[in-house]
C-alpha cells in the first residue's frame, strides 16, 4: 500500500482573456477525467467531465471557448461544483443551511486541495470549501479508482459555529454534464415487476426520482440510473454516465436542464422529514455518489459498474458462491423434522451446496404458521422441530452438504411475544391506528436496545448451529407512521435508522466475516451499493417466471454484477425444466422445486446441470459482460460472458416472440473476442435425448464471430440454448 499524503499547490494559470489566478484540480481515471477550476471569486466550477486529454497542458483553455453567456446572469447559472443555497446561484442546490444565527445563506470558496494516494489504483482528491463569513465547512471527496474508470463522490460538513447548525439538505454531489441533448434511462418497479425500464429526453424543469419508503428503498424507483448525451446511446456507441447512490435508506436524484447546454445531476440522501441538526465539531459524512463516463455506450459503462463492485464494494466479489436448494416453494410452513430431513437428501441427490430453511420455523406461543404470528420470536418451533434447528444442521452436514437458514431480524408481527414485551422497540406513532404491510411492523433500529436485540437473533442461531453456512435476511414491510419512543430528535429517524441497521450488519460481519448472507427484501427493492458491502448477493424479485426473469435480469445487468444476482429455478410459468434452468445459469443457481416430484428425466436433467453449471460459473461469475441482443427489440435475447484470457466465453440464448414468426434469425454478433484467435463452438445443457444441430468440431475466427455473427437456431421448438465458445 502506498500511503503519502500531498498538499499540491496547483500551478497557477490564467485565460488570455483575463488577470485572475486560477486553480485546476484534475480527477482523473484510466481513460477519463474531471475538472474542476476556480473563478475570479474564488467559487469552485465544474469546467469539464469527458474523456482524458493526450496534452494535460490543455485543460485550461476548456472555459475559456465557452462563448454561451445567459445575458446578464452569468452568475446565476454558474456550473458550481457544489451549490449552496441562498446566495446567487438560484438552481437546484446540493446543500442547504440554516447558520446558528437563523441566516439560511451559504457561500462556499476554495480554500485548499490534500490528494491521498491510497495504492496504484485509488487515489482520494479532497477539496476543502468554507463560507467566508460563518465557522462553516465542506469537503468535497472524490475516490478515482484507475482501472475501472469509476468515480466515488461524497462531502464531510463540519463547523465551529456558536451553536448548533441545522442541515436541510445534503446531497453527496453534484455533477454537471455538457450537451445539447440528455436522454434518462431509469427504472421503477413493483412487487414482482421489478426493473422496469423507460428512457425519456429530459427538457425543461427538474425530473426527480426519489423514495419516502424508509426501508425497501428501490421498491418504486431504483437509486440507479443511466444518462446519455447528444443522442441515445446503444450497447456499443454513445457518450453515457452511469450512476447509482451507495445508500440503503431514502434517497433523492434531481436531473435539472439549464442554459440549454448543461444538465445537473444532484444525488443523495432524500432530505424528506429529515433536517439533521449538527453540533460544532461534529462531522456530517453523506453516503457516496457512485458513477463512470463512457464514450462507447452502456455496455462498457455497465462493465465499469459491475468490475468495480465485484473488486471494491461486493462482500467477497472476486470468491465463490454456493448453489441452494430451498424449501418455500416445495413446503412453504408445512414442514417438520422428517419432510426436512428428506429435503436434505434431495440436495445432495440433486447435486447442490446448502439446504436453505426458509420461513415458518419459529414462534411457540404464537407459532410461525402463516404470515400473521410469530416474527420477533426468534425460538424454534417445538412442535415442527422436536430436535431443534442444531439437529438439522447437524442432519445436512451428515448428507454432505452445507444448512442455510431464513431471517427477518428487523420484523414483528403484532401477534408477538416480542410485541407483547417490548412495546417501546415499534416503529408507530403515539395514539395513532397501526398499519401493517404483510401483517408486519418494523422494529425501531434507531434504539440501540434493539440494535443489540437483532445482533443477538443471529448469534444465537451461530451458537445454535456453529455449521450454519448461509442466511437469508428478509426485509417485507415498509415504514408507516415513522416515529421513535426513543429518539429524542424525530428529524433525524430516517437517516438513524439506517446508521442503526449498518451498525448491526458490521457487527455480524465483523464476528462472521465469510458467511454468504443474500438480501431478499420482497425482492429486488433493498438493492443499492451500500448494502452490498454486508451482503454476498440479493434476490432480485419473487416473480421467478424465467420469461420475466429474461428481463429482470437484464435491467438489473447495467448496474449489478452477476455474481451477485440469485436466481431460482421453481413452478413458477409453465415453460420446460430445460428454460427455467439455462435462464436461473445467468447469475448464481438455486432451487426451489420438489425433487422427489420430477420425472426421471428432469431430475436427470438437472442433475447433470448443476455439474454443467459448475464447470463454466466462473466466467459468469467473473468474465466481462456483454449484452448482445435486446430481448425488448429481438424475438432472441442474448447476452455473453467472456473470461479475463478471452479464451473462452458462454453465450446465453433466449426466445421471446409473444407473436407468430417465421422462425428464421440472422446470426449474433458476439463481443469481447480476442480476433486473431480461432474458436470452437459447443452447445451445452442440452436436454437427456436431444441432439444439437451445432457443429462443435467447426471453428472460426474471433474476427468472424464479431463481424458476422453465429447463429444459435433458438426458435419456438428450441427456447433456450446455451453455447460454450473455446
Amino acid at each position: 500500500m502506498i500511503k503519502k499524503k500531498i498538499l499540491l499547490v496547483y500551478l497557477i494559470m490564467s485565460f488570455g482573456l483575463t488577470n485572475f489566478a486560477q486553480q485546476a484540480i484534475s480527477i482523473a481515471t484510466k481513460s477519463n477525467v474531471l475538472i474542476l477550476e476556480t473563478d475570479k471569486d474564488n467559487s469552485l466550477l465544474s469546467s469539464y467531465f469527458g474523456k482524458k486529454l493526450n496534452n494535460e497542458h490543455e485543460y485550461p483553455t476548456i472555459q475559456s471557448l465557452d462563448k454561451y453567456k445567459p445575458g446578464s446572469d452569468d452568475l446565476f447559472n454558474k456550473r458550481e461544483a457544489y451549490i449552496a443555497s441562498g446566495s446567487l446561484n438560484l438552481l437546484e442546490p446540493a446543500l442547504t443551511v440554516t447558520h446558528s444565527d437563523g441566516n439560511k445563506s451559504t457561500v462556499l470558496t476554495f480554500s485548499n486541495v490534500e490528494t491521498e494516494q491510497i495504492d496504484q489504483n485509488r487515489k482520494l482528491t479532497s477539496i476543502v470549501l468554507k463560507d467566508a463569513k460563518y465557522q462553516f465547512q465542506v469537503v468535497l471527496k472524490y475516490l478515482a479508482y484507475y482501472n475501472e474508470d469509476v468515480i466515488e463522490q461524497w462531502v464531510e460538513i463540519k463547523h465551529q459555529e456558536k451553536g448548533i447548525v441545522v442541515l436541510n439538505k445534503y446531497a453527496s454531489a453534484n455533477l454537471t454534464l455538457s450537451g445539447k441533448k440528455f436522454f434518462l434511462k431509469n427504472h421503477y418497479s413493483g412487487a414482482t415487476r421489478e426493473m422496469r425500464s423507460e428512457e425519456q429526453q429530459l427538457l425543461h424543469g427538474i425530473k426527480t426520482i426519489d423514495s419516502k419508503l424508509g426501508t425497501r428503498t428501490n421498491l418504486l424507483h431504483s437509486s440507479s440510473f443511466m444518462i446519455s448525451i447528444d443522442q441515445l446511446a446503444t450497447e456499443d456507441a454513445g457518450e453515457v454516465i452511469a450512476g447509482s447512490l451507495a445508500w440503503s435508506g431514502n434517497f433523492k436524484l434531481d436531473f435539472e436542464t439549464f442554459d440549454e447546454y448543461y444538465l445537473r445531476i444532484t444525488a443523495g440522501i432524500n432530505n424528506f422529514s429529515s433536517n439533521y441538526t449538527l453540533k460544532a465539531g461534529e462531522n456530517f459524512i453523506t453516503p457516496r455518489f457512485v458513477y463512470t463516463y463512457s464514450t462507447s455506450g452502456k455496455g462498457l459503462a455497465s462493465r465499469n459498474l459491475q468490475s468495480w463492485v465485484k473488486n471494491y464494494q461486493l462482500l467477497d466479489g472476486k470468491g465463490e458462491r454456493l448453489t441452494i436448494l430451498n424449501n418455500w416453494e416445495t413446503t412453504y410452513f408445512d414442514f417438520n423434522d422428517e419432510k426436512l430431513n428428506e429435503l436434505t437428501k434431495d440436495t445432495k441427490k440433486l447435486g447442490v451446496d446448502v439446504f436453505l430453511l426458509d420461513d415458518g420455523w419459529f414462534g411457540n406461543k404464537y407459532p410461525r404458521n402463516g404470515s400473521t404470528s410469530g416474527l420477533g420470536d426468534w425460538q424454534y418451533n417445538k412442535q415442527k422441530l422436536k430436535n431443534g434447528i442444531s439437529a438439522l444442521g447437524k442432519e445436512a452436514t451428515a448428507n454432505g452438504v452445507k444448512f442455510g437458514i431464513w431471517l427477518e431480524p428487523e420484523m414483528v408481527n403484532p401477534k408477538s411475544e416480542l410485541y407483547e414485551n417490548h412495546p417501546d422497540w415499534i416503529i408507530k406513532q403515539p395514539e395513532r391506528k397501526e398499519y401493517y404491510m404483510r401483517n408486519q411492523l418494523v422494529l425501531d433500529l434507531t434504539n440501540s436496545k434493539v440494535q443489540d436485540f437483532l445482533f443477538k437473533t443471529v448469534d444465537d442461531i451461530f451458537k445454535e448451529v456453529p455449521e450454519l453456512a448461509f442466511i437469508k435476511w428478509d426485509c417485507n414491510s415498509l415504514i408507516y407512521n415513522a416515529n421513535s419512543t426513543t429518539l429524542k430528535n424525530q428529524d433525524h429517524f430516517y437517516l438513524e435508522y439506517v446508521i442503526g441497521l449498518n451498525n448491526v450488519l458490521e457487527r455480524i460481519r465483523a464476528k462472521y466475516p465469510k458467511v454468504p448472507m443474500m438480501l431478499c427484501a420482497g425482492g429486488g427493492s433493498r438493492v443499492d451499493y451500500a448494502a452490498l458491502k454486508y451482503f454476498t448477493e440479493f434476490w432480485p424479485s419473487d416473480n421467478t417466471n424465467p420469461y420475466d426473469r429474461i428481463f429482470i435480469q437484464w435491467e438489473y445487468s447495467y448496474y449489478f454484477p452477476s455474481i451477485a444476482i440469485d436466481n431460482h429455478i421453481t413452478d413458477m410459468g409453465n415453460q420446460p425444466i430445460k428454460f427455467k434452468t439455462d435462464v436461473a445459469m445467468m447469475g448464481k443457481l438455486g432451487y426451489d422445486v420438489r425433487v422427489n416430484e420430477l420425472s426421471k428425466n428432469d431430475l436427470l436433467f438437472s442433475q447433470n446441470a448443476v455439474q454443467t453449471y459448475t464447470s463454466f460459473k466462473n466466467i459468469v461469475w467473473h468474465g466481462q459482460q456483454y449484452r448482445l441482443q435486446d430481448p425488448y427489440e429481438n424475438k432472441v435475447a442474448s447476452i455473453s460472458y467472456v473470461n479475463d484470457a478471452r479464451d473462452e466465453a458462454i453465450v446465453f440464448n433466449y426466445y421471446v416472440a409473444t407473436l407468430f414468426t417465421n422462425g428464421v434469425s440472422l446470426p449474433i454478433k458476439l463481443k469481447g473476442l480476442d480476433p486473431a484467435k480461432k474458436y470452437k463452438i459447443e452447445e451445452i445443457n442440452l436436454y437427456p435425448g436431444t441432439k444439437s444441430p451445432i457443429d462443435k468440431e467447426k471453428t472460426y475466427s474471433g474476427d468472424f464471430l464479431m463481424k458476422v455473427g453465429f447463429n444459435p437456431q433458438v426458435n419456438a421448438n428450441r427456447t433456450s440454448v446455451i453455447l460454450r465458445i473455446k
